[in-house]
């Protein structure tokens, strides 16, 4: 796997993480224990594209 087509799946999982957490945040009783959890492996992946040279955008 070429690093563009790293940064590229990992900006598709970041914009998946995105929409769980906003889907989450929605519910009548959110789970904050997930949420946290979606947005952890949200920077985790942002830290990575910023590794590797390319924002999440």
């Amino acid at each position: 796997m070429s690093l563009h087509d790293r940064a590229e799946s990992l900006k598709a999982k970041h914009a998946a993480l995105e929409n769980a957490i906003e889907m989450e945040t929605r519910r009548p009783l959110p789970d904050n224990t997930q949420i946290h959890d979606l947005k952890r492996k949200k920077l985790l992946i942002k830290d990575e594209l910023s590794r590797i040279g390319s924002g999440p955008h």
